[in-house]
């Protein structure tokens, strides 16, 4: 696993989660749901690779 890409995908998780705390926070539901829903996709999902033959 490439460690650059592992840590782009950690800090993009971390800001969407964090932003969707501080939208809970000031009354933003819809908004907060959004951003939680695409931390988790993003987290667990992994991006196709080419095969190499």
């Amino acid at each position: 696993m490439n460690k650059s890409d592992n840590l782009y995908r950690d800090i993009v998780t971390g800001l969407f989660f964090t932003v969707g705390i501080f939208s809970f926070m000031s009354g933003q539901f819809v908004l907060s749901t959004m951003l939680f829903g695409a931390a988790s996709l993003f987290s667990n999902l992994d991006v196709a690779k080419p095969v190499r033959i």
